[in-house]
């Protein structure tokens, strides 16, 4: 079939005479008389084009346009009347009109227009699915990237998520680990269980101890009332520990011992209670430097450990920063009610030089920010924090005419990492082979970095 034509017309042997016609021609009508019976066939039906007369009793062809409009429905409309005139194609074409078209209808020019208007819905539908397979590939639940390196990343987790094995998730501070952690928790069996989340650096060792195991009432000074611990909570779902580094080292024991047993016993308790839990953990800092250093106990680190996804800084995920700070400016310009809709080109040019040492929750901080302060429809370089604006990019210099342009040594060396690191899309094992050094020693010297 041609098309499926919606055709209103209050003249039933109009209505009669076009469905021939046009059904002769390959297309597939559906009449009706008035305008309200037609939004209400719109709403429940599919159709690729209406063909509405421009004088009707209850709701005329301009009419019609603009309720179609308002009820978000996208469907070219031709309008149809024996008054023809130039104020009224413009006032049809204003209220959202594909086409005007005069009676006595033409049939070869109406089915020349009807063809025109099936293939521009046709396309029009395409592109929006096509926009929206690409705004799916963009995304991975809150995680929002299209560098081949996020790319990856949503691959491995899609591969990983409706398993149960524990994850340990390694990344600079503002990477995003918790939003990947909750996006494993998404895809698995277990999402309609809780999704528990515990930073292992904000809690002294005492506190850190009650709040995973839990304790009974009485079990010390304080204990007025029992409380299940975060392995309790999160049975039946997922435990996420970030900052698992931080766990000093007299709790690992326990954390292990849990971890195997799946069973705990809450401080002063003399039961163990089972639960069902999917571990999830992540860190700032290279767990392998902190087992050689006698931190973090190495047993403890492989039973974590069973599959470990890196995500990648900022800066090594290239045109991802303007994608992120047009996600936020819209974000924000909605949070303030303020008409901010882009970022200037000098704009963007100073967030894709800067580092961004703080990663994505420092470009979300500077876009609030610049939104806040914004007093055109675009973000301009003023509108950004001191330290972005004026940044200059690290260039690795080894010689130069002017004593004052050299650099210290050091200086080369956090420049160069920074260089290869945006080389291999932030791929530490690969810049570490690069720079011919080991995982080990690159965390250490990134750490000094920051």
């Amino acid at each position: 079939m041609e098309g499926r034509i919606l055709v209103v017309d209050d003249d039933r042997d109009m209505c009669d005479l076009l469905e021939i016609e046009l059904r002769h021609r390959g297309f597939e009508p559906i009449a009706t008389t008035t305008g309200r019976e037609a939004l209400e066939l719109l709403k429940t039906q599919p159709f690729d084009v209406a063909l509405a007369d421009l004088n009707m009793p209850d709701l005329g062809g301009i009419e019609l346009c603009a309720r179609i409009a308002e009820h978000g429905i996208e469907l070219p409309v031709i309008v149809v009347t024996a008054f023809g005139s130039l104020e009224t194609a413009v006032e049809a074409m204003r209220a959202g009109a594909y086409d005007f078209i005069t009676k006595p209808v033409d049939m070869e020019l109406l089915e020349h227009a009807l063809k025109r208007a099936v293939g521009h819905r046709r396309l029009t539908a395409q592109v929006a699915s096509l926009s929206e397979a690409v705004e799916r590939a963009r995304r991975f639940d809150d995680l929002l990237g299209e560098s081949a390196v996020m790319q990856r990343l949503f691959r491995q987790l899609e591969q990983i998520g409706d398993t149960a094995v524990s994850v340990l998730i390694e990344g600079d501070s503002g990477t995003g680990k918790e939003l990947a952690a909750r996006a494993l928790h998404r895809r698995s069996a277990r999402s309609d269980g809780p999704f528990v989340a515990l930073n292992c650096a904000a809690l002294p060792e005492a506190l850190l101890e009650s709040e995973l195991f839990g304790h009974v009432k009485g079990a010390f000074t304080d204990a007025h009332r029992p409380h299940r611990g975060l392995f309790l909570q999160a049975d039946g779902g997922t435990l996420f520990m970030d900052e698992i580094g931080e766990l000093p080292i007299g709790l690992q024991p326990k954390l292990l011992r849990a971890i195997e047993e799946r069973t705990v016993r809450p401080v002063g308790a003399e039961r163990e209670e089972h639960f069902d839990i999917r571990l999830v953990c992540a860190t700032n800092q290279s767990l392998d430097e902190a087992v050689e250093a006698g931190r973090f106990r190495e047993d403890l680190y492989y039973r974590i450990n069973v599959v470990r996804i890196e995500l990648p800084p900022l800066r090594a995920r290239g045109s991802d920063i303007l994608l992120l700070a047009r996600h936020f400016v819209d974000l924000y310009a909605a949070q303030f009610d303020k008409q901010v809709n882009g970022i200037s080109r000098a704009a963007a040019s100073k967030l894709v030089d800067y580092a961004w040492p703080g990663n994505v929750r420092e470009l979300r901080n500077a876009i609030e920010r610049a939104v806040a302060l914004c007093q055109l429809e675009k973000i301009q370089v003023e509108d950004l924090p001191d330290k972005v604006r004026d940044f200059q990019r690290a260039h690795v210099i080894l010689a130069g005419a002017n004593p004052e342009e050299l650099i210290t040594l050091a200086e080369v060396e956090q420049r160069y990492i920074a260089h290869v690191l945006e080389a291999t899309e932030g791929n530490k094992a690969k810049a570490a082979r690069i720079l011919g050094l080991d995982r080990k020693t690159l965390y250490r010297k990134l750490s000094r970095s920051e």
